[in-house]
């Protein structure tokens, strides 16, 4: 790779990588594991960066390479671990009030089979439209709807399995979301 071509490429890698690795811990629930997926969803993209057009979806493409990388790390150990609310032997801080809402949604996401979990990921945290993560994934957009809704309904049950309680406020944020896509 040309000098001028890898000195983008770390600027790429270093302006996306918080943003990666925050999408790649929704994906796979701990922080470690999402260092090393968006470290090998960069690999992927250096390998590829002289093929790629610099003008057209640069972050797109990574956050592709993410999410693949952790549906295929799913895949393999999903054979071989169990997740669980268990927090083991960490004590449970938090000023806010909050990490035992966020410990239930983490253990409830990562309940979810990997598709529909990249499905709600991408929908409600990175916030894209239903054709930007049915270009992420690879699918039609028919495709992205009902993951979606399957995953936002097996999460909510999750959720509740695991102790949290949604309001009825953010069911029909989720529902009026849904309907307008």
């Amino acid at each position: 790779m040309a000098r001028r071509d890898e000195d983008e490429f770390v600027a790429f890698a270093q302006v996306c990588r918080p943003s990666l690795r925050r999408t790649a811990y929704l994906m796979c629930g701990d922080w470690e594991r999402a260092a090393d997926i968006t470290q090998e969803a960069l690999v992927r993209m250096y390998v590829a960066w002289p093929r790629l057009e610099r003008d057209r979806g640069l972050r797109a493409y990574a956050r592709r390479a993410v999410v693949s990388v952790a549906i295929e790390q799913a895949r393999k150990r999903s054979s071989r671990e169990v997740p669980t609310a268990d927090p083991g032997d960490r004590e449970l801080e938090d000023p806010a009030g909050q990490l035992v809402d966020r410990l239930f949604l983490m253990a409830a996401l990562a309940d979810l089979p990997p598709r529909q979990r990249a499905c709600v990921v991408l929908r409600y945290y990175d916030d894209l439209s239903v054709e930007a993560v049915a270009e992420t994934l690879g699918c039609r957009t028919g495709t992205v709807k009902s993951q979606t809704a399957r995953g936002l309904e097996a999460l909510r049950s999750a959720y509740a399995r695991h102790g949290g309680e949604l309001s009825a406020a953010g069911r029909d944020h989720d529902e009026a979301k849904e309907a307008t896509s």
